[in-house]
């Protein structure tokens, strides 16, 4: 099964979070809507700006707590490298 790691952004160069799922697309509508209580909600944090894929939820959870052990601008130089408008990626998940 797929699993994935994203960081979600509330703008450029705004506030960041890291999750990872099973089902990236639901996920990102489930940030969107407000549908999850916490830090996203909160924050409006709900652009994506970066993710990575993996063969198992393993794998991927394990790369979420790398990059949440990464300084912010070690984050930003990672999303800049695929995504340096840190437009919305969103649209690009099947």
């Amino acid at each position: 099964m797929a699993a994935y790691v994203y960081i979600l952004a509330s703008g450029q160069h705004g506030t960041l979070y890291v999750g990872v799922t099973t089902d990236l697309s639901r996920r990102i509508e489930q940030h969107r809507s407000g549908a999850v209580p916490g830090f996203t909600k909160a924050y409006g944090v709900t652009r994506l700006v970066y993710y990575e894929a993996f063969d198992s939820i393993l794998e991927a959870r394990a790369r979420e707590r790398t990059l949440k052990g990464w300084r912010r601008d070690w984050k930003t130089t990672l999303i800049e490298s695929v995504n340096p408008d840190w437009s919305d990626l969103s649209a690009t998940l099947a």
